[in-house]
C-alpha cells in the first residue's frame, strides 16, 4: 500500500472514530456508535500494517502479537462481568501508558528512528519522546492504582501525605531540570540516565496523585485517565510521526477532559482540588465530623410491605447505585419494572452522572439487563418529578442522595447536585447497613418522616418484592 492509499485509508478511518464518539454520547445510538469505531480500528490496523513504515518482514512479528493481544482482549470480553467494568477500563487504560513509555524508549534508542533528525528538528523530536514517556509513565502507575482501588485491592481512602504539595512541585521541578539535561544530550548513553530518573519520578507521582483521591471521586479518576492514555497516545503519533495516532489520541484526550469537567460539576468540585486529594472513605464506614449530624431513627420496611407500596403507586422513580452493581440485582430490577409497567405503573430511572464507580456505569448495567432506553433519565431531566412521584427507590445508593447537600453548608458535600428523592410521597432506600457512602457522611435522608429502610443484599431483597408482586 503507497503512502497515498494509506493516508485515505487514515482520513476514513478518522471519520469514523469521529461518527464513533458522536454515537456513543447517546443510549439509543451507542451500537451504532461501537460498531463505527470498531470498522475505524480495523481499517487503521490494516493500513498502517500494510503500510510503507511497515517492512514486509515485520509484518508476521505483528500478526502475531495482535493474535496474542487479540485473544487476551476476547477473554476478559467474556469472562470479565458487567460489575467489574470500571476496573477493567481502569486497567486498559494503563496498557495505554504503558505502550506510550516503550515505545519512547524504543523510539529513543533506534538509531534510524533519530539518524535523519537535525538541529531543531532533533531537539522538537526529543521533546516528543521525553512527552510521551512522561505522560505514559503517569498514566501507567495511576490507572494500576486505580484499578486495585476499584476492585478493593486498595482502600479507598484517600492518602494524603504531609507537605504532598510542595512534594508535588519538587517532583515538577526535577523534571524540568532533566527534561534540560536529555533535549541536546551528546549520546543516546548521556541522554539515557535523566530519561530513567524522570520515568521513576513520573511513575511515583502517578502512584501519589490517585492514592491522594477518595472513593468519592473514583469517577473523575477514570475519565481524567481516559484522558491521560488519549495524549499519551497522541504524544505517541508525535513521535512515530503517525497522524492518525496524533488525532485519535487528541479525541480521546479532548473528549476525556471534557467528561472529568462534567463529572466534577456534577459533584460541585473543581478539577484541581480532586488532583490535591479527594474525599472518602475506604469502605464507607464511618461518617464525617465535619456538618452537622442528623438526629432520628430510621423506619425499616418489609418486601411485602415495599411491594404494595409499589403495586398501589401510580409513579415511580428507580434511582440505582453502586450497591445495585455488587449485588448484580439489575436483572431483577428490569423483571420489577417490566411487571408494574404492565398493570401501567409509570416507572421511570433517575440517573446521577456520577453514580457508580466510572461515567455511565449504571446506563450500562441497565441496558444490558435491557431496560428501556426511553425511561432512563439524567439527573436534570427527572428532578422536578420527584414531587408527584409517589414512590422513590433507592437501590444501592448514597451520596448522590443526600439532601445534606442542600440543606447543610458545612457538609462535605455541600453544593453538590443531587436526586431529591425525598419529595417524593415515600422514599424507600435499599441498604446492607446504616454505613455512609464513599463520600464518607451520614445521610439524613434514612431518617426523614416519609422514608423507609429496606435492609439487606440488593438481589435477595428485590428477588423477594417480585415474588410478593405477584404473589
Amino acid at each position: 500500500m503507497d503512502s497515498t492509499l494509506s493516508t485515505v485509508a487514515y482520513l476514513g478511518a478518522t471519520i469514523l472514530f469521529i461518527l464513533s464518539l458522536g454515537g456513543l454520547s447517546n443510549p439509543e445510538t451507542s451500537r451504532r456508535g461501537n460498531l463505527f469505531g470498531m470498522v475505524g480500528m480495523a481499517i487503521a490496523v490494516l493500513a498502517t500494517i500494510l503500510g510503507p513504515q511497515v517492512a514486509p518482514q515485520g509484518i508476521a512479528w505483528i500478526v502475531g502479537a495482535m493474535a496474542v493481544g487479540g485473544s487476551i482482549g476476547l477473554y476478559a470480553a467474556r469472562v470479565v462481568k458487567m460489575t467489574q467494568m470500571p476496573e477493567l477500563v481502569a486497567l486498559m487504560h494503563s496498557l495505554v501508558g504503558l505502550a506510550a513509555m516503550l515505545v519512547g524508549f524504543a523510539n529513543y534508542i533506534d538509531p534510524a528512528a533519530t539518524e535523519h533528525f537535525r538541529g531543531a528538528e532533533r531537539t522538537i523530536h526529543e521533546g516528543e519522546i521525553y512527552l510521551g514517556v512522561l505522560i505514559g509513565a503517569v498514566t501507567f502507575s495511576g490507572s494500576v492504582i486505580a484499578f486495585g482501588k476499584l476492585s478493593a485491592k486498595i482502600g479507598g481512602k484517600p492518602m494524603l501525605l504531609p507537605g504532598r504539595h510542595w512534594l508535588n512541585l519538587a517532583g515538577l521541578i526535577a523534571v524540568i531540570w532533566l527534561c534540560t539535561r536529555f533535549v541536546g544530550a551528546s549520546s543516546v548513553n548521556a541522554g539515557m540516565l535523566p530519561l530513567l530518573i524522570m520515568t521513576a519520578i513520573a511513575l511515583g507521582f502517578g502512584v501519589h496523585m490517585v492514592m491522594a483521591i477518595g472513593g468519592a471521586d473514583m469517577p473523575v479518576v477514570v475519565s481524567m485517565l481516559n484522558s491521560y492514555s488519549g495524549w499519551a497516545a497522541a504524544a505517541t503519533g508525535f513521535m512515530l510521526n503517525n497522524d492518525l495516532l496524533i488525532v485519535t489520541g487528541a479525541l480521546v484526550g479532548s473528549s476525556g477532559a471534557i467528561l472529568s469537567y462534567i463529572m466534577c460539576r456534577a459533584m460541585n468540585r473543581n478539577f484541581i482540588s480532586v488532583i490535591a486529594g479527594g474525599f472518602g472513605t475506604g469502605g464507607g464506614t464511618a461518617p464525617a465530623a465535619a456538618g452537622a449530624q442528623p438526629a432520628g431513627e430510621v423506619s425499616p420496611i418489609s418486601a411485602v410491605e415495599t411491594a404494595e407500596l409499589l403495586r398501589n403507586a401510580k409513579n415511580v422513580i428507580i434511582v440505582p447505585g453502586y450497591g445495585m452493581a455488587v449485588a448484580q440485582a439489575q436483572h431483577t430490577v428490569f423483571e420489577i419494572t417490566k411487571y408494574l409497567r404492565e398493570k401501567g405503573v409509570n416507572v421511570r430511572f433517575g440517573i446521577h452522572p456520577v453514580a457508580g464507580r466510572m461515567p455511565g456505569h449504571m446506563n450500562v448495567l441497565l441496558a444490558e439487563a435491557k431496560v428501556p432506553y426511553d425511561i432512563v433519565m439524567e439527573m436534570d431531566e427527572i428532578n422536578q418529578d420527584f414531587p408527584d412521584t409517589d414512590v422513590a427507590m433507592v437501590i444501592g445508593a448514597n451520596d448522590i442522595v443526600n439532601p445534606a447537600a442542600q440543606e447543610d453548608p458545612a457538609s462535605p458535600i455541600a453544593g453538590m447536585p443531587v436526586l431529591e428523592v425525598w419529595k417524593g410521597k415515600t422514599s424507600i432506600v435499599m441498604k446492607r447497613s446504616m454505613a455512609s457512602g464513599y463520600a464518607g457522611v451520614d445521610n439524613p435522608l434514612f431518617y426523614k418522616d416519609n422514608n423507609r429502610m429496606l435492609f439487606g443484599d440488593a438481589k435477595k431483597m428485590l428477588d423477594e418484592v417480585l415474588v410478593a408482586l405477584k404473589a
